[in-house]
């Protein structure tokens, strides 16, 4: 029997009481299952943190010594109990060592996803599809109008001007699949990565992640090249700097909003559009989806007399 209060919504995150620990807590906890390492998932200085080894190492270097008191690294794959709960790690394809969470409670099977996506992506584990009884899915994009488009297309884009570019981006997985996919799709650009990016380039690459050519941001090299050159910058650097002459601004991401005034739309998303969630729907075969991370509204009037769709938000 699918237990209703399984997960309870918290202002600290998910909670589940049988297991007595929390996924992607927001606040400190004894017992945090940690989906993936972005910052609104993955906080520091837990006493107990369950992820991946990818997952431990990010956390690390944004958090150093206060990062969590002791790491619990699982494989993907490999069941581990924590009190009476059975939990698995699955690759999510959202980022690297992103994981949709499955827990397996007196017969029942629960699957967090976390964020994730289907889109292919070099940078990171694919996603894997596992049946259960109850799927807890994302919302970020649960739209029926929101559809993402081809990945090779949009980075294509950038091909057609020879202006230097200023591209906005995540310092955290988007950034480091921007640098693969222009090596792949752009050769003949430059690319100049902000420093503040770097150590997570590093890790990738300690993990064994091939991005391709890349070079430290070296401010005289910006100057003394007007053309096809993308300077890679976190998210702050993006919105501060106003004042780039000969530079087109450009913002990788799946949001409208982040396009306004960019000289070229860059509708690249590590999220799930409403097709994709569809299809996650289809392979996982749950009895009853559980929505979270964002408005489930539109999948509940979708599923409406065919699936039960309770909304944690």
């Amino acid at each position: 029997m699918i237990l209703d209060d399984f997960l309870v919504p918290t202002k600290i995150g998910l909670f589940c009481s049988y297991g007595n620990f929390y996924l992607d807590p927001k606040e400190l906890v004894k017992d945090a299952v940690i989906s993936h390492a972005h910052g609104d998932h993955a906080i520091g200085g837990n006493l107990n943190v369950y992820c991946t080894r990818a997952t431990s190492l990010f956390m690390l270097q944004r958090y150093k010594k206060f990062a969590g008191e002791e790491f619990h690294v699982k494989e993907f794959n490999s069941p581990f109990i924590l009190n009476e709960v059975k939990i698995s790690f699955i690759p999510a394809g959202h980022m690297l060592g992103s994981a949709l969470v499955l827990m397996e409670y007196k017969g029942i099977r629960y699957l967090y996803t976390g964020d994730y996506k289907l889109q292919p992506d070099d940078t990171c584990e694919p996603i894997e599809f596992v049946e259960a009884d109850v799927l807890i899915t994302e919302t970020t994009f649960a739209n029926p109008e929101t559809s993402h488009p081809d990945v090779i297309t949009e980075i294509s884009k950038l091909n057609a001007t020879k202006n230097n570019i200023m591209l906005g981006a995540y310092a955290l997985g988007k950034s480091q699949r921007l640098i693969r996919l222009i090596n792949d799709h752009c050769p003949q650009k430059r690319i100049l990565v902000h420093y503040n990016i770097l150590p997570f380039v590093r890790v990738y690459e300690q993990m064994g992640i091939n991005l391709g050519k890349y070079e430290v941001f070296d401010r005289k090299v910006m100057k003394a090249n007007m053309t096809d050159i993308i300077y890679l910058v976190p998210p702050l650097v993006y919105h501060s700097h106003n004042k780039a002459l000969n530079v087109m601004k450009v913002f990788a991401s799946g949001w409208k909003n982040l396009q306004n005034k960019a000289g070229i739309e860059l509708y690249i998303s590590d999220h799930v559009d409403w097709a994709d969630i569809v299809l996650t729907i289809e392979k996982v075969k749950p009895k009853e989806i559980w929505t979270t991370h964002g408005s489930g509204i539109e999948l509940k009037n979708y599923f409406k007399n065919i699936l039960a769709v309770k909304l944690l938000n």
